[in-house]
């Protein structure tokens, strides 16, 4: 009997991007990752943008098929870990981590499978996870933050003068946890089939079909708009 050739296994296959660059005033970090984590982190008295990305595929050939693009025409940052046809770009998986200014806006970010993490950001972000959880923590400024299958989760939040936080789940849950009680603020919840537990007193509308609450506080000028379809609402304040 004719022994059966053993076929190796193939290695993995990594490579690094390393970049410092200085986003002009008024321009913006846009990300898109097929398959991956995105990690921010706002630095107090930053004025660069430290980028850091990791690539991992099957094989050498997999991670050459569908080189990086970094854009920084314009003065602004453009990142894309893995351009090319879905199957070939769900195939690299990527490690992305910038630390940023603080008021730094991100619009947009798009993550297909993964997950995203901010922190200490105070300007303006707008974000997208099709399959995923979404953190942030010591957020201010305008948050957007949406995911399609997946939690998301804002912790140590603030309300600042024309700010806003619209934060949307079509399956999964979201959390909001304020850093102190919010104060000249409209809160809007909805949950089209879930539940809403809320620690600010809000006028709710139960029973049958979507649950619905929203509050008014003094002068109403900074908006939050939570919503799933499918999930629960919590809203906390600290000492309540």
């Amino acid at each position: 009997m004719l022994a059966s050739a053993r076929v190796p296994e193939a290695r993995r296959a990594d490579d690094r991007l390393e970049r410092v660059v200085t986003v002009a005033p008024g321009r913006a970090i846009a990300i898109r990752v097929p398959n991956g984590t995105v990690r921010i982190t706002g630095q107090a008295g930053r004025r660069d943008v430290r980028l850091v990305v990791v690539r991992r595929a099957p094989t050498a050939a997999a991670l050459a098929a569908v080189p990086p693009v970094l854009d920084t025409a314009d003065g602004g940052l453009g990142l894309d870990t893995a351009p090319g046809p879905p199957a070939a770009s769900r195939a690299v998986q990527a490690d992305v981590q910038l630390e940023v200014p603080p008021e730094i806006t991100l619009d947009p970010i798009t993550i297909d499978e993964g997950r995203l993490d901010l922190a200490g950001l105070s300007g303006a972000v707008r974000a997208t996870i099709a399959q995923g959880p979404v953190k942030a923590d010591a957020v201010a400024g305008v948050l957007r933050l949406e995911s399609t299958i997946g939690s998301v989760e804002v912790t140590r939040a603030r309300l600042t003068d024309g700010g806003l936080i619209r934060l949307r789940a079509f399956n999964g849950d979201v959390r909001l946890s304020f850093a102190t009680p919010p104060e000249d603020a409209r809160i809007m919840a909805l949950a089209l089939n879930g539940t809403i537990t809320s620690k600010v007193p809000l006028t709710s509308r139960e029973g049958w079909g979507p649950r619905w609450g929203e509050a008014s506080i003094g002068a109403a000028t900074r908006v939050v708009s939570l919503d799933v379809v499918s999930g629960a609402i919590t809203i906390e304040v600290p000492g309540r």
